[in-house]
């Protein structure tokens, strides 16, 4: 017996057991494991490791760190057995804002499994890119509206999270006719009036969002509107037309008045003199 065990390590020893070095090689492991997050909405992405074979799956595990109690890694709902290019959504596993979380990726085939590829640190309140919300923008004579709305995100709690993030606007006003323009900070509401602009003229306006525990915004791209309607020949003509129209009909009632006083008045002057031949005949 123990001659037969003696073979055997001699011959793993020479390298004469192929299956054995399969089992015993690992896979390679995934590369470039990162975290984006934009408006609350985190995703992971991967690379395959070099040579990693094409029936190759990946699975993706966090780690909520804390020092109450040891961090145990769990695994990702419908992340256990993704495939090259394919991201991981960890918006709902991060449930705490403020909490600090890393993930770890792992590539497994049906017999082998290779090293996990860990994230650096990542804070879902911090970190996310605070996109511009919503908006629509009118004209209100010498002024704009603009009605704001949150974006949509992945149910309630998410986007109440990141309506709580918004603290003020940040906005810049450029008139399109010279390019003049002006800067604007105010507090975030779901509607906002810039005023004392110039009637008539079209404006354009920018914004991005600042928070009070995020510094990382991106800027809108520009909505454009007239304070009021500009008039055209067209609307002028019809304006002074319907001007002239009241004027001439503004005159024949004040000549109407008038021949009806005088008209009243002769008659007043003349009703003595008919009574008195009346009296005396």
């Amino acid at each position: 017996m123990m001659g037969l065990w003696m073979l055997l390590l001699l011959h793993l020893h020479l390298g004469n057991a192929p299956w054995i070095k399969v089992l015993c090689a690992s896979l390679p492991a995934p590369s470039n494991v990162s975290i984006s997050s934009f408006n609350m909405e985190h995703k992971l992405s991967f690379l395959p490791g070099p040579g990693t074979p094409s029936n190759t799956h990946f699975t993706v595990e966090i780690l909520k760190q804390t020092h109450l109690r040891k961090s145990l890694w769990r695994s990702v709902t419908g992340c256990s057995e993704l495939t090259a290019g394919q991201t991981c959504n960890l918006t709902r596993a991060f449930k705490y804002p403020f909490s600090q979380y890393r993930a770890r990726v792992q590539a497994f085939t049906s017999i082998q499994r290779s090293n996990w590829t860990v994230s650096e640190q990542f804070q879902p309140l911090s970190d996310t890119v605070l996109g511009p919300p919503d908006v629509s923008v009118s004209g209100c004579g010498n002024c704009l509206l603009l009605q704001l709305r949150v974006p949509t995100t992945r149910g309630l709690q998410y986007h109440q999270q990141l309506r709580d993030l918004y603290r003020e606007l940040v906005f810049h006003v450029q008139r399109t006719r010279d390019g003049a323009q002006f800067r604007l900070i105010v507090p975030y509401k779901e509607e906002i009036m810039i005023t004392y602009l110039q009637p008539g003229v079209e404006y354009c306006v920018t914004f991005s969002v600042t928070a009070l525990f995020n510094t990382n915004s991106v800027s809108s791209k520009p909505h454009c509107a007239f304070t009021s309607p500009p008039l055209h020949r067209s609307s002028l003509y019809v304006v002074f037309s319907l001007l002239g129209v009241f004027c001439a009909l503004g005159f024949l009632l004040i000549g109407l008045i008038v021949y009806g006083s005088q008209l009243s008045f002769k008659l007043l002057r003349h009703l003595p003199r008919t009574l008195s031949k009346r009296e005396h005949p």
